[in-house]
Order: C-alpha cells, then sequence, then structure tokens
C-alpha cells in the first residue's frame, strides 16, 4: 500500500502519533537513504470485486484492461521528461489490484519503461497482490518479471472480518500466499492489516498481529478503518447496520499495534508501516524526501519538484488513450518546501539530507 493511500485511510489517532518515543524512530534518517533517483507509479485499476470500505478509483470489467494498457503507456510516452531524465529508483504498480495483470501485460509496461525512462537502476519494483490472485502458476510466473517486492493484502487473518470487508480470499489463502512467495525467492513481502472494524475486540486484533508475526515478513503495514462517504461502509453506517468503534478503544488498537511490533522487532518508521532493518519501503518513503516521482493512470499523483499534479478519477482516461490533459495541479514554493523537509526531518529525526 503506497503513502498516498494511508491519507485516505488512517484519519483516526493521528495525535498519538507525535507522542511516541524518538528513540524509536532514529533510524528512520539511514533507512531512507536520500537520494535524487525518482520513482514511477503505476495505477492498475482492475478488480475483481470493490471491497466493502474502498473509495479508490477501480473498475471490475476486465474487458478494459487491453485499452487501458495502451492508454497507461501512450501517457508514459506523453509524459517522458517530466522527471527531467533523472534515472529510476522504485517501480510501484498500486491499485486497484495488480495482480489481475498477466505476465504478458506487465512486460508490455515493463518494455515501455525501461525505453522511456530507464529500469536499469531500480533497486525496488513492487507489485500490490491479493492473496487469491496468488497461485503456484501466477507466483512462478513473477519470476520472470522485475517485481524484487510483494505487497499483498492480507487484511485480518479472521473469516468474519474478511467476509464482513468483502474480500475475496480466506484466512488459509493468505497464508500459502506468503508461503509461495518465500518459495519463489520473493522475500521481501509487505501484508497490510485493518484494523478498527465493528465489533472487533482488542484479543481478536492480537491475535491477527500475532498471525502476522509468525509469517517472519520484512514489513507491515497496518491502517484503520475509516467510513468514506460513497463507499458501501458509509452506507451501511448511514443505515445503522454498522457502527464505528469507541475512540478510546481505537486508541488502544493502535498501542498495542505499535508496542506488539516493536517488540517484535519491527521498526515504526510511518505512521502505518513497520519494517525490520533494511526493508523499508524505499517508494513510500521517498514521498517524504523531496524525491521526484510520476504517476500513471487515474486518480494518480505525480511531483516533478516544483509542484504537484494529480490526474482526476475517471474511465474517461482509458478512452483518452493516455491524453491526460485534465489534472489538476499545485505549485510548491520554495518555502513550503523547506517548511515541509523540516517538518518531516524534525518529526522522524532525520538530519541533513547530504550526511
Amino acid at each position: 500500500m503506497t503513502i498516498s493511500k494511508y491519507f485516505s485511510r488512517q484519519k483516526s489517532s493521528f495525535h498519538i502519533y507525535l507522542a511516541f518515543n524518538r528513540e524509536k524512530k532514529r533510524t528512520f534518517a539511514s533507512q531512507l537513504n536520500y537520494r535524487t533517483m525518482a520513482g514511477i507509479y503505476i495505477h492498475i485499476p482492475f478488480c475483481a470485486k470493490r471491497c466493502l470500505y474502498c473509495d479508490f478509483f477501480s473498475n471490475t470489467d476486465m474487458k478494459f484492461k487491453e485499452p487501458y494498457i495502451d492508454a497507461a503507456i501512450r501517457e508514459m510516452e506523453l509524459r517522458q521528461e517530466y522527471i527531467g531524465g533523472e534515472p529510476l529508483d522504485t517501480i510501484y504498480f498500486g491499485g486497484g489490484t495488480p495482480s489481475q495483470l498477466q505476465q504478458a501485460d506487465f512486460e508490455r509496461i515493463f518494455e515501455a519503461a525501461d525505453r522511456l525512462f530507464g529500469t536499469s537502476s531500480c533497486t525496488e519494483i513492487t507489485l500490490e497482490a491479493n492473496p487469491d490472485d496468488m497461485t503456484p502458476e501466477y507466483v512462478a510466473s513473477l519470476r520472470n518479471l522485475p517485481f524484487n517486492r510483494i505487497s499483498m493484502g492480507v487484511q485480518s487473518f479472521k473469516e468474519k472480518d474478511l467476509r464482513f470487508l468483502n474480500r475475496r480470499h480466506d484466512r488459509e489463502q493468505a497464508l500459502r500466499a506468503v508461503g509461495l512467495c518465500k518459495e519463489n525467492g520473493i522475500q521481501n513481502i509487505s501484508i497490510d492489516l485493518i484494523y478498527g472494524l465493528p465489533g472487533q475486540t482488542l484479543e481478536e486484533w492480537q491475535e491477527n498481529l500475532d498471525d502476522a508475526i509468525r509469517l517472519e515478513i520484512p514489513h507491515i503495514s497496518a491502517y484503520h478503518l475509516i467510513y468514506e462517504e460513497g463507499t458501501a461502509l458509509y452506507k451501511l453506517m448511514e443505515a445503522g447496520k454498522a457502527t464505528p468503534i469507541e475512540e478510546d478503544l481505537s486508541v488502544t488498537l493502535f498501542s498495542t499495534l505499535i508496542n506488539r511490533l516493536t517488540e517484535a522487532g519491527y521498526l515504526h518508521y510511518e505512521i502505518s508501516n513497520f519494517g525490520r532493518p533494511g526493508y523499508f519501503s524505499r517508494h513510500n518513503s521517498s514521498y517524504w524526501t523531496d524525491t521526484k516521482y510520476i504517476g500513471i493512470g487515474p486518480s494518480a499523483h505525480s511531483y516533478n519538484g516544483e509542484s504537484r499534479q494529480w490526474n482526476i478519477s475517471s474511465p474517461l482516461l482509458t478512452r483518452d488513450q493516455g491524453r491526460h490533459s485534465r489534472y489538476r495541479d499545485r505549485r510548491i514554493g520554495h518555502q513550503h518546501k523547506i517548511q515541509r523537509l523540516h517538518h518531516h526531518r524534525t518529526t522522524h529525526n532525520v538530519g541533513n539530507p547530504d550526511s
């Protein structure tokens, strides 16, 4: 899960973050490894079905897959100069559900990315995936592609949670998917978890965390469930069929998350992200360090060092064959950049980027 997605989910309990012991975050600077290399985010909007809580741009009609890939490649061609020729350090396929694409689809996209931006310098290439897509055949096919990091939307190991969230997989599929990745040589694995579900208890959340820790994976992201207007979850709340948990329990779940994962050896390097040393998400972390990045596809965000742009969330972008002229732009002044970086370095004990 990318850091931009955090902002749309993690509203509850943010205030507690500033109270953390800074000793827990002092390694953030060395883990980030400041650099001038750029990143690219490629939005793959296709989903087999929509989750209860999701308000991200997505499409369940796979007949648009081929024209969408054509459009994404065309957008890369039109925006080739956006990052000023800087070499790529990271590529992130987010969604949606990128694991709905097959090997041939990824090969087309990688060929275009290499031709237009150059990918030989990439150190991290992430695929977001759903556990039920990770069959033995599918995971084996990933060995033919340059992915070296998998971010898996597990969300919970509890069957009742998965049913409530309208997830496609079950507990066993999640556990098996992680095992298949390891068997195929993919060790850089992250999973997403969601907490704060209606009726969730502290004991259930602790059991979820214990299950995640037993997987012995190097990265875990955990997000508090929120009720986004327009989602199926929001409509359930309006109808009185789903009730947000109390704030006191929300804070307790968040504190338990921090304490349990830090005790297990994970470093809490962002509010929702925990990683073992050397396994922080380079792509997500670059959003905080004034690194240029380009976002491809509907709703994707970009930053060229001076201003931020984001594509509109519309299926018209698919039909326009990459003519993403309709985007929003926010100019960033020099003073604002300095203040933003200063806030980031202060919050995370990050020193001089040249050190």
